[in-house]
């Protein structure tokens, strides 16, 4: 997943785009690495988010990465997402997690929950899809005082040589409208969205990790990407996952595939 504070271009293929990720539901349940426990270690040591009893709203949840792990923490988590059928993964996983988390059809923009009602709102590898003034505002709204915005993603990096570099550049070839590739993992301009929406003590860190796939997961993990399947005919996907298949088996034919990921977060205060 690249930087989206690369150019105009990536800017206007985040804005304009639209990526259906209920296309990609099941990929995306099945072979999409959810944030580390890494993460959320950090967080409630460091910033104090994610601590049991409190009251966390996920934001673009997708199927429900962010939202779980808060609540296998002992969070009372609500969850929203636009894409009906992937919060219908969302709730299966749960099940097999033995969590609950409440669920809604709602967007960041709006997302009909009362104001000054939670402690933390999450955003988790899905900000860039928002329209900022208008989620920071809502965030700002649903938020106590004193009450955190994290905004966080988990992207690979297109290291010289790699399975992402080579992955990445077969879903341009096959994509050319995808202006994503090339990412350093890095998001500043989130740092300026949530402090023109008058958030203080705003808080940026990062570290990297190798994600291990087999050939098998790494396709599934592309097809779920916003360059593929969340944005190609079925047709056209199926013909970039022969090709992506064909090229993993000459260039990368052990197993597993490492891909160097980064996770970056960002944790601001609501006044």
């Amino acid at each position: 997943m690249a930087d989206l504070d690369l150019s105009s271009a990536a800017s206007a293929f985040v804005r304009a785009g639209s990526p259906d990720f209920g296309k990609t539901a099941a990929d995306y349940a099945r072979h999409r690495a959810g944030f580390p426990p890494e993460l959320f270690e950090r967080l409630a040591s460091s910033f104090g988010v994610g601590l049991p009893g409190q009251h966390c709203l996920d934001l673009g949840t997708g199927t429900g990465t962010v939202a779980r792990q808060l609540a296998q923490r002992g969070c009372a988590v609500t969850a929203l997402d636009i894409a009906e059928a992937q919060l219908e993964q969302a709730r299966l996983l749960d099940i097999e997690a033995g969590v609950s988390v409440d669920y809604h059809t709602a967007s960041a923009e709006e997302t009909g929950q009362p104001a000054s009602t939670f402690d933390v709102v999450t955003a988790g590898q899905c900000w860039h899809w928002f329209d900022p003034t208008r989620a920071t505002a809502e965030a700002r709204r649903v938020l106590v005082s004193g009450g955190r915005l994290v905004i966080c993603s988990f992207d690979w990096l297109p290291l010289p040589g790699s399975v992402v570099e080579a992955t990445e550049a077969l879903i341009v070839a096959h994509n050319p409208a995808w202006k994503l590739a090339g990412g350093l993992g890095m998001h500043p301009r989130f740092a300026r969205d949530v402090a023109i929406g008058g958030f203080t003590g705003i808080e940026t860190f990062s570290f990297d990790l190798d994600v291990p796939y087999s050939h098998e997961a790494w396709r599934g993990r592309i097809r779920a990407s916003a360059g593929v399947a969340a944005s190609l005919a079925p047709d056209a996907v199926a013909a970039f996952d022969k090709e992506h298949a064909a090229m993993l088996a000459h260039r990368f034919p052990a197993g597993p595939i490492l891909a160097t990921h980064r996770v970056w977060a960002l944790v601001a205060h609501a006044p």
